[in-house]
């Protein structure tokens, strides 16, 4: 059964939320004065976030199609996308900088994963609108 295609509005939107969470992020922390090693944690706390809310979206959707996914990949999804949540709050939390960059990092970092499922669920329902 075809369903109806998402709206270019929409896709659009996705990404343009995916680049500005990403871009903002990545561009704050070029720009921050923090030694490299800081700035790699929080890099590599965007990237899997962004990839854990990817495999749980996913997931979840697998689930609700009638697509087997174990429990134990199911839970681990869940435990990455909580888990880099915490991570950046922890980091945050105990970072010496300003309450506004703490702030922006973390609505940078909510934004680009908001964005990253969007595109993901735009990017799996225009494919099965296809078949």
């Amino acid at each position: 059964m075809k369903k109806q295609n998402v709206s270019n509005a929409f896709i659009a939107a996705s990404w343009v939320a995916l680049a500005a969470g990403m871009i903002g992020f990545i561009v704050g922390l070029a720009r921050a004065e923090m030694q490299l090693n800081e700035k790699g944690y929080y890099f590599t706390v965007l990237l899997y976030g962004m990839f854990a809310v990817v495999s749980l979206q996913k997931a979840v959707r697998d689930r609700l199609e009638n697509i087997k996914v174990t429990d134990i990949y199911y839970g681990i999804c869940w435990f990455a996308t909580l888990s880099s949540i915490v991570l950046l709050a922890i980091g945050l939390w105990n970072a010496t900088i300003l309450p506004s960059e703490k702030g922006f990092y973390g609505f940078a970092f909510l934004l680009a994963l908001f964005g990253a499922i969007a595109v993901q669920k735009n990017t799996r329902d225009n494919m099965m609108n296809q078949e």
